[in-house]
């Protein structure tokens, strides 16, 4: 599966992420198969750079973006703000009642 997300980069306690397109089961800093565009979080308002016709194009194709990354193409306007996912909740133990 293709997913797009965040690959940090920047030194120690002042990151700077690249949005890419890449393997889910690569690592988060491994090999990526496009770059989107970067996020600089440090930036008083924080700086987000995107492609967005690409982004468009992989996610027509099937690319997945992960929560992160989904927020902060939202943010740029990248893509258009859908419906919240639906909030985690903790599993409920089924078992036999004594």
């Amino acid at each position: 599966m293709v997913k797009i997300r965040l690959t940090r980069l920047g030194d120690k306690k002042s990151p700077f992420y690249r949005i890419v397109v890449a393997d889910s089961r690569t690592a988060r800093d491994g090999k990526a198969i496009d770059l989107l565009g970067t996020y600089d979080p440090l930036k008083d308002p924080a700086e987000i750079k995107v492609d967005a016709e690409k982004t468009q194009k992989w996610m027509a194709n099937g690319a997945k973006p992960s929560d992160t990354a989904k927020a902060v193409l939202i943010k740029a306007g990248a893509i258009p703000e859908g419906k919240k996912p639906p909030a985690k909740t903790k599993a409920v133990k089924k078992g036999k009642k004594e």
